[in-house]
């Protein structure tokens, strides 16, 4: 799979957030990306599990040629089926959000993109069983998913903390969220905005910024 702007927006940005977590598990590998972003700005611990093989090889490379690979901990294998043997205090998932939308002729990209391997149902439960109870979870989200989401956490215990809504440009509508969750109330969630590009086809300041210790 390649890497795309948003997953890199909400690798940077969940990598704020991650100050006095000791152990992370990321659902949904990939090429490896969201775990090698958390393990560059923090000494966590992280378990990052891919159901595809050979994208779970491409992960297992990219690590091992990283300054972080004794961090990161790869794992292969179905989070549905898998028995993890530990609680998480922060828990990160890019899931395959789309549910009618258009297939691609590669089912690959289908079960990466598509809730046909991960429901959002199904992650909600895996995340409720392994998130510790003073413990956060982050998730990239289609912005037309994001109602619907909110209210499945919220029917399982959990209360919305921050969620940065993603723009392309000042013009676009909204196509992206990124939420923080928790079992605790906050007084008041926090939610904020990220306009990638601006009316020039340049990275906003505060998306450079975002991206900063990242990019080249």
């Amino acid at each position: 799979m390649k890497v795309c702007t948003d997953s890199c927006i909400f690798g940077a940005w969940s990598a704020k957030h991650l100050n006095g977590i000791e152990k992370v598990l990321d659902i949904g590998s990939g090429t490896g990306l969201l775990a090698l972003m958390l393990a560059q700005k923090s000494q966590c611990e992280i378990d990052t599990i891919e159901l595809d093989p050979e994208s779970a090889g491409q992960a297992q490379e990219n690590i091992k040629a990283s300054p972080w690979s004794e961090r990161i901990h790869l794992i292969e294998g179905d989070i549905l089926q898998y028995p993890l043997t530990s609680d998480y205090d922060f828990i990160i998932s890019n899931p395959p959000f789309f549910e009618s939308d258009l297939r691609s002729p590669q089912e690959k990209k289908n079960k990466a993109k598509h809730n046909q391997s991960l429901t959002l149902g199904q992650l909600m439960i895996v995340i409720r069983r392994h998130l510790t109870s003073v413990g956060t979870f982050c998730i990239l989200l289609p912005w037309h998913r994001t109602g619907y989401f909110e209210k499945l956490a919220t029917e399982n215990g959990f209360f919305l903390w921050e969620k940065l809504i993603v723009r392309q440009t000042a013009t676009h509508q909204p196509f992206r969220s990124i939420c923080l969750f928790s079992f605790k109330n906050p007084e008041k969630a926090v939610v904020s905005e990220l306009i990638i590009k601006n009316e020039n086809g340049q990275y906003t300041t505060e998306c450079a910024e975002l991206m900063s210790d990242y990019y080249l």
